[in-house]
């Protein structure tokens, strides 16, 4: 399909979409933190540009065959990666991006949900979240950058590592607050981001402040992409002055111009 116009909002995006005259499926593998803002704004950029975006899911980091940086060992083709900063980091020393490309998105930070109906417990200070996680039966925490904070750092800072050893549980690949819907546990932690569009779970809040981890999400073009200018132009428009306000409603804080990697 023939393009008439581009994004107007954004001359960089006219500038890389004019090389191609023709509609892509621009290929994104994308972990969870971004993942609903993409899917909120897709439809507009798509109307706009004529290109298809392909979402392909998978954790920033593990051992899961879908974590992205696995698929990309294999040979799995994509135009975008979409993950979280430290990861991506990773893959730019691995040449696995192409230089120049990083673009800053969104800062993301952890919250607690509980299965709709549960009890609502109180996490508001570190005194009171401590109390919930001892009293809690099991606890939920996912294999990526949250989760990690949750388990090495988090515990450790509340002075409980050892009390909920035996009942905190890492959940791989999936939504944590899916298993939450299911009833498998009494409380589980992951961005924000990842939280919020689950189902079947009431969100408790973002825990407090002084025990907050922020998660960098940032996106890149990948180094064997088909359709490198195609991606590229996504990134900025996701970066982009009219995206921040529908990613701050998934939970996020848009990045903004200036704002270096965390």
């Amino acid at each position: 399909m023939k393009r008439t116009y581009r994004y107007t909002a954004s001359a960089l995006v006219l500038m890389f979409l004019s090389v191609n005259a023709f509609a892509q499926d621009v290929k994104v593998m994308i972990s969870g933190g971004f993942k609903a803002a993409l899917e909120k704004l897709a439809p507009e950029y798509e109307r706009q540009t004529g290109d298809k975006i392909v979402i392909i899911p998978g954790p920033s980091m593990g051992a899961t065959p879908q974590a992205i940086p696995n698929r990309l060992a294999r040979g799995e083709k994509a135009d975008v990666v979409i993950m979280v900063g430290d990861a991506l980091e990773k893959l730019e020393k691995a040449s696995q991006t192409q230089p120049g490309s990083r673009t800053e998105l969104a800062d993301s930070p952890v919250g607690m949900v509980v299965k709709k109906g549960a009890d609502v417990p109180d996490i508001s200070s570190d005194a009171k979240l401590r109390e919930t996680l001892l009293q809690a039966s099991s606890i939920a925490y996912s294999d990526s950058a949250s989760g990690r904070y949750v388990s090495q750092t988090l515990f450790k800072k509340l002075g409980i590592e050892k009390e909920v050893a035996g009942k905190a549980t890492m959940v791989e690949r999936i939504p944590v607050a899916s298993e939450m819907a299911k009833g498998k546990y009494a409380v589980g932690f992951q961005q924000v981001s990842e939280l919020l569009p689950v189902q079947g779970v009431t969100f408790i809040g973002k825990i407090p402040d002084n025990l907050q981890y922020i998660t960098r999400f940032a996106g890149a073009v990948t180094r064997h992409a088909e359709h490198p200018d195609e991606g590229k132009a996504l990134l900025t428009y996701l970066a982009s002055p009219p995206s921040r306000a529908v990613i701050e409603k998934t939970g996020m804080i848009p990045v903004t111009s200036g704002d270096t990697a965390r």
